[in-house]
């Protein structure tokens, strides 16, 4: 994985905007798939986006519900009538009257067509967990290293502890032999992008999320050992993979509301920093997160690690002005040395913000990121 030494390099998180859907086409399908998959590339590299992507085209640009026939020892089951996860927690109480307005009006996402709409699928773990998904999987590999090449991609797939949530235990005898055995068979996945050539990019909203909706309850000590384990189980998946070819996203989730009861990252940072990569990409952009760049002045980053803090965020329409985006970078490399710093973007496009300003938002990434790189005396090279 490259470094900032001659100048801040810019990547992003992964789903960015389908223009499938502006063509009434759906996403993934496989008779315009590559096709699209080439023009998100080039259009990332027009745009000057160092390490890039396939959009998440190949995945449906959804990075839980592709999951959906990867997986043997699940059955679907019939809806309990509980409020799915998504819909739960703290927030949602304290300001139920916004999420009723917004959910009526469809506002919490950026949603052409149905892509968002849908209600994810549960599924019941039945019996051993496998990996099924090796036929899918090839085909996104193979799609993305003819549009892509290799140097400087990257593949995204969903941690144990994200897959988690939409599919309940009936087989395991306890949490953590079931968590292990989605991790054994996520394996499957990590290993064959690793070892295709790409960087390996695990992404883990979930693990942070779940503190509105349970964590509160079972207290932070309860929740740390719950996120533990769970990095443990992740650490176990890459256990093959060398570190340098793996970067991790962590956030709160994407839904435009308002986050008034996220975790503070200075409670999880040190579990975040004990999954097995060498880049660790954090939401820093939104107003919610912006201020836990301080957390870096106390909390060392780990030799040879790599930070990839969102500096454009897709929580708002208004776009970063370039000399924002620089000043994010610049505090940044204070903290943890700028050859260590890599400008990201908080979570993913596709879906949650309109084509026209994700890439606007992405433009003004890497103008700031040129910004900065002068600002702090890189060559630029």
């Amino acid at each position: 994985m490259r470094r900032s030494d001659t100048r801040i390099l810019t990547t992003h998180v992964g789903s960015l905007p389908f223009p499938s859907l502006d063509r009434g086409l759906a996403v993934g399908d496989a008779s315009h798939l590559k096709e699209d998959a080439a023009g998100v590339v080039r259009r990332q590299r027009d745009l000057g986006v160092d390490v890039i992507n396939e959009g998440e085209y190949t995945k449906g640009g959804d990075w839980l519900r592709y999951m959906q026939n990867r997986f043997g020892g699940f059955a679907d089951i019939e809806a309990t009538g509980e409020k799915p996860l998504i819909e739960q927690g703290r927030d949602r109480e304290a300001f139920s009257e916004f999420y009723k307005y917004a959910s009526e009006r469809g506002t919490l996402f950026f949603a052409p067509g149905e892509q968002m709409q849908k209600k994810r699928p549960v599924q019941a773990c039945t019996g051993p967990v496998v990996y099924a998904g090796a036929e899918e999987l090839q085909r996104e590999i193979e799609i993305t290293r003819e549009v892509a090449g290799l140097e400087d991609v990257f593949l995204t797939s969903t941690a144990p502890a994200s897959l988690e949530v939409y599919r309940r235990n009936r087989f395991y005898k306890s949490d953590e032999a079931y968590v292990f055995a989605i991790a054994e068979a996520m394996r499957v996945e990590y290993e064959a992008i690793s070892d295709a050539g790409f960087i390996l990019q695990v992404d883990d909203a979930w693990l942070p999320a779940l503190w509105d909706r349970i964590g509160m309850g079972m207290g932070m000590a309860a929740f740390r050992a719950r996120c533990e384990m769970r990095i443990e189980a992740l650490n176990h998946a890459l256990r093959n993979i060398p570190e340098e070819r793996v970067r991790y996203h962590l956030c709160w989730g994407s839904w435009h509301g308002p986050h008034a009861f996220d975790l503070e990252l200075e409670h999880i940072v040190d579990i975040m920093l004990k999954a097995k990569a060498q880049a660790y990409l954090i939401e820093g952009a939104n107003a919610r997160h912006e201020h836990e760049h301080a957390l870096w002045e106390k909390v060392k980053l780990p030799a040879g690690k790599i930070l990839i803090p969102g500096v454009v965020s897709h929580s708002t329409d208004v776009v970063e002005h370039p000399e924002l985006v620089s000043q994010r970078l610049q505090r940044y490399a204070r903290h943890v040395g700028k050859e260590n710093v890599i400008a990201g973007t908080d979570c993913g496009f596709g879906g949650r913000s309109h084509p026209q300003i994700a890439w606007a938002k992405l433009r003004s990434l890497v103008e700031g990121a040129a910004l900065a790189s002068k600002a702090l005396g890189l060559p630029q090279g």
